[in-house]
């Protein structure tokens, strides 16, 4: 242990994880290789060990990392006092989309360590994140229907229908290349897209 511990170099746990993000969004994977980590960070693959105890650990703290900022985004979200039901929705579809923009590999990620993780562990991720945003694409629809803003629909499916509509985008690059000859995740198109996905949606769910 003291010869990881005189390897490490103050914010070597983020730079781990920001590396991490790295490899998965620029390849297109929900992996890493430990060695490609390694090279990529400067650092020690030992500390992989020493921070999160092994590889899926690793991937673990990647995916606690960048859902808590979501859940509590759609938690300051929802807090708005000052913002209609519409504008609310039209925010957070927009905002879902430059996630997925920045983490395109997270819906894949999530789905892959419920799927292989023990039941306890699979327990605390969708209590943690799944629940809590399932249980606010519920408010977001029954405070839109009771404004008269939204038409009445199942919020349970109108979740899956907007989490898939901004991830799958952004984790079909193979799609975008070989139909589309687009090889890059730009602004430009996150842009295009998002504008293309919140009007698209949106008219779907308008009561008007």
């Amino acid at each position: 242990m003291e010869q990881i511990e005189s390897l490490e170099t103050p914010g070597a746990r983020d730079l781990l994880l920001q590396t991490a993000s790295a490899i998965m969004r620029e390849g297109d994977v929900v992996d890493i290789s430990l060695s490609e980590l390694s090279l990529r960070s400067g650092l020690n693959s030992a500390l992989v060990k020493y921070y999160f105890g092994n590889k899926a650990g690793l991937l673990k703290a990647l995916l606690d990392r960048d859902m808590e900022t979501i859940v509590k985004s759609v938690d300051a979200l929802l807090a708005k006092d000052d913002m209609n039901p519409e504008a609310k929705l039209r925010r957070h579809i927009s905002k879902a989309i430059d996630t997925y923009y920045a983490y395109p590999y997270l819906n894949r990620l999530l789905m892959r360590l419920v799927r292989d993780s023990d039941e306890a562990e699979a327990k605390r991720i969708a209590e943690l994140y799944l629940l809590p945003l399932q249980s606010a694409y519920h408010r977001f629809i029954t405070d839109g229907v009771e404004a008269g803003v939204f038409r009445p629909i199942d919020p349970e499916l109108f979740y899956f229908t907007a989490t898939g509509a901004a991830d799958r985008f952004f984790s079909a690059r193979l799609v975008l290349k070989h139909c589309f000859n687009q090889d890059a995740l730009t602004e430009e198109l996150r842009d295009r897209y998002r504008e293309h996905t919140v009007d698209f949606v949106m008219a779907g769910i308008l009561a008007r």
